[in-house]
């Protein structure tokens, strides 16, 4: 039914405006006591067995929605209702700053893929907290709160603008990702070395520390697919090192080459991070030398092409203890969530784990046995 729609309305609109009037849909319904608890009880049905624990927190499963979709901390509720078991906000950035010139998002239909140039569009840390001091949940959600670099911010006060995203963020998150992987913000993925790294997370994680003295704020950071084996092996080590809670594999991809596209060339040329199903061999890929080389340590988050629920197990068989998803919604609609959770579901039960936490890192595990 979404595909037909899809096919007929949706494709046929530009890619961002198709996202704000979807974006007005799931607000509007969630404002609606009577829908809200029926789309609920319809799209987000719960399985006792998909019980996640992690970063702190108790989950009903581990699927998430990455951050991208819900920039300024709008439609928390809304996309819970929907069946996210857990929302990452942003990227939030200390300024208030419009993004890249329009058009600016792109829709590779046969690929199932987007490629955006966004541009770190958003309200400012300081708007985006304030919205969720005054938030009044309607559904429980943990909240994670993705921070990158202002754009106008040289590459050398990076660390200041971040800092300053933390004190205002910090209290509010749930967990705390640092992103320095967008291709869309100058210089940022500069800060990737981990020579820059190091101190980035250090002034964080004392930022953050410093600004919510009655718990722990978990943090991570967010990588890149483009970067070299070397490189994936130098921030899992400098994770453990600086006892980071966590790393998100993988955020958008500039490659283009090698991945099989078929879209209009022309579209295949626009600059900016490409996303959804051709990135998903990359990612999975660096999710598994992750975890190769941290193991249980530290969380590891598998994002990065996962569109049903067999890409969402092999990420957790591969170490992600949670799974997030995107790009795939846009093609697969409301219905999406629930049928991830229910093959999950489905999956764990015919597998020789009894929960799914012992699942998580089992393909290394059976290896190494």
């Amino acid at each position: 039914m979404y595909r037909l729609f899809f096919a007929l309305f949706f494709r046929r609109m530009d890619a961002e405006k198709a996202h704000h009037l979807a974006f007005r849909w799931i607000q509007l319904a969630v404002r609606i006591p009577v829908l809200r608890t029926f789309l609920a009880a319809a799209l987000a049905p719960r399985y006792k067995e998909l019980r996640t624990e992690a970063l702190g927190r108790r989950m009903h499963g581990p699927f998430g929605l990455a951050a991208g979709f819900d920039k300024n901390a709008v439609a928390i509720d809304g996309m819970t209702m929907l069946g996210f078991d857990h929302v990452e906000i942003g990227t939030v950035t200390a300024q208030p700053q419009p993004g890249n010139p329009k058009k600016r998002l792109f829709r590779l239909v046969p690929d199932r893929a987007l490629i955006n140039r966004m541009g770190f569009n958003n309200d400012g840390s300081a708007s985006v907290a304030a919205r969720l001091a005054a938030r009044n949940p309607v559904f429980p959600a943990t909240v994670g709160v993705n921070i990158g670099k202002t754009k106008a911010v040289p590459e050398d006060e990076a660390t200041a603008d971040y800092v300053t995203s933390t004190e205002r963020l910090a209290r509010h998150a749930d967990y705390l990702v640092v992103n320095v992987s967008s291709p869309n913000t100058p210089g940022l993925r500069n800060l990737q070395a981990v020579d820059h790294l190091r101190p980035l997370l250090t002034a964080v994680r004392e930022a953050a520390d410093r600004t919510v003295t009655d718990r722990r704020v978990p943090l991570l950071v967010k990588i890149a697919p483009d970067l070299a084996d070397a490189d994936v092996d130098a921030v899992a080590d400098l994770a453990v090192e600086l006892g980071l809670d966590g790393i998100i594999a993988t955020n958008t991809t500039i490659a283009r080459e090698g991945l099989g596209l078929t879209s209009d060339p022309a579209l295949i040329a626009e600059t900016g991070g490409l996303s959804g199903a051709p990135v998903k061999a990359r990612s999975l890929e660096v999710l598994r030398r992750l975890y190769a080389r941290v193991g249980d340590t530290i969380t590891l988050i598998g994002v990065g092409g996962i569109e049903n629920a067999e890409d969402a197990w092999q990420r957790i068989l591969a170490g992600a203890t949670l799974v997030q998803g995107y790009s795939a919604f846009i093609y697969q609609g409301p219905f999406w969530c629930r049928a991830v959770h229910k093959g999950l579901a489905a999956r764990l039960r015919n597998s020789p784990y009894a929960t799914l936490a012992e699942a998580v890192g089992a393909e290394h595990k059976k290896v190494t046995a």
